[in-house]
This record gives structure tokens, C-alpha cells and sequence, in this order.
């Protein structure tokens, strides 16, 4: 609403400066939900770091025992017990609050191939390939659910820095200015009020002259 606009009134001097308050408070939380989410954003993106750097040296080591079990046992045993290996189960997604941000929390379901009687008598170097596989699953799953939170967390950050830097910077002084208007208006108002009085009472002034006898 233009200044302009505004009515000039004690009441609306009275919303105004309420209006500041409030305005004011809001951007005090914003501020700090903001320093919350920031500090939420570096504690997961440290975790999502680790877990890269342990997810690296597990597929080191997998494709190291891959690289084992195809010595001991040829690429044509390890091709056929791959085969016999079961699909990756469906991920279950839910969701949780990440400081007021909803974000995906995949399931931790274990990846568990059958067992090894039944891929005929499993060679411990191929069983021991599976197992770490299994674990760079996992970790797989957790640097996805990292990942994606704090992609949402960062979308949030950008949001309530927008909605405090529209608060602070044109909310507020627009506020601001509206209380200066209507305060000035105030002055302007007194000022002819006061001319008014001045020019009433040298008219009753000159009219009692007149009527005073000679």
C-alpha cells in the first residue's frame, strides 16, 4: 500500500508500529532458524563426507576381492555365481523432520543373498565379495538419504534468507516510512491547527476593538 494512501489517524500510527514489532520479532526467528539449518546443513554434509570416503575404500576392497576370487576360482565360476545372485530388493521410503524440513529416510533392509548351500556350496573368495558388496550397499543407501536432505535443507536455507531479506529490507522500512508519513502529517496538522487558533483569535481580537466603546 503507497503511503499515500495511508490514513493518517492515531489508530493506524498505533497498527503500524505494531506491525514493526511483530515484523521484527518474525525476522528474529527467521534469522535463527536460518543459523539452525545452516549448522544442520554442515553437520550432515560432514557425515555425507565420511561416508564417500568409507564408501571409496569399500569398493577398493570389493573389487579387490573380485579381483581374488577370479584368480582362485576363473571368470567362468564367478559369472555363474552371479547369476544365481537375487535382484536388489525395493527400497522402502518414508520420511522424517530434519529441523522442519521433510526429507526421504530410505530403509535400511539388508541386502542378503540366498544362502550359500543353495549357490552351491559358495567359494569363501566369491562369499566374502558378496558380503562386501553388500556393505557398499548400504552405504550407498545412506549417502542418498544425505545427499538428498541436504539438497532440500539448502533449498530451505535459500528460501528463509529470501523471506528475512524481504522482512528487513522492505517490509520494515516500508513500515518505517509509513510511521514517518502519518507523524508528519501529525506535525502538519498541528501546525494549521495552530495557524487556525492564531487567526481566530486576532479576528476576535480586532472584532472586540470594534466593539469597544470610544
Amino acid at each position: 500500500m503507497a503511503v499515500e494512501n495511508v490514513r493518517p489517524t492515531r489508530l493506524e500510527l498505533l497498527r503500524t508500529r505494531r506491525r514493526i514489532v511483530v515484523a521484527r520479532r518474525g525476522l528474529k526467528l527467521l534469522k535463527l532458524k536460518r543459523s539452525a539449518l545452516i549448522a544442520e546443513f554442515f553437520a550432515i554434509s560432514r557425515e555425507a563426507m565420511r561416508l564417500r570416503g568409507d564408501l571409496r575404500e569399500r569398493i577398493a576392497r570389493g573389487y579387490e576381492s573380485i579381483r581374488m576370487a577370479e584368480t582362485i576360482e576363473g571368470p567362468t565360476r564367478l559369472e555363474n555365481v552371479a547369476m544365481l545372485l537375487p535382484d536388489l530388493p525395493a527400497i522402502a521410503v518414508a520420511t522424517k523432520n530434519v529441523m522442519g524440513v521433510r526429507t526421504p529416510r530410505l530403509d535400511r533392509a539388508t541386502y542378503r543373498p540366498v544362502p550359500a548351500a543353495s549357490l552351491l556350496d559358495l567359494p569363501t573368495s566369491i562369499e566374502e565379495s558378496v558380503v562386501r558388496f553388500q556393505g557398499i550397499y548400504q552405504v550407498v543407501l545412506e549417502i542418498a538419504e544425505k545427499e538428498n536432505a541436504l539438497r532440500r535443507l539448502l533449498k530451505e536455507i535459500e528460501k528463509t534468507k529470501r523471506r528475512a531479506s524481504a522482512i528487513e529490507n522492505v517490509l520494515v522500512p516500508r513500515l518505517e516510512g509509513t510511521v514517518r508519513y502519518i507523524k508528519f502529517r501529525f506535525d502538519e496538522m498541528e501546525r494549521d491547527a495552530f495557524s487556525m487558533l492564531k487567526t481566530v483569535k486576532r479576528k476576535m481580537e480586532q472584532e472586540a476593538e470594534r466593539a469597544a466603546p470610544a
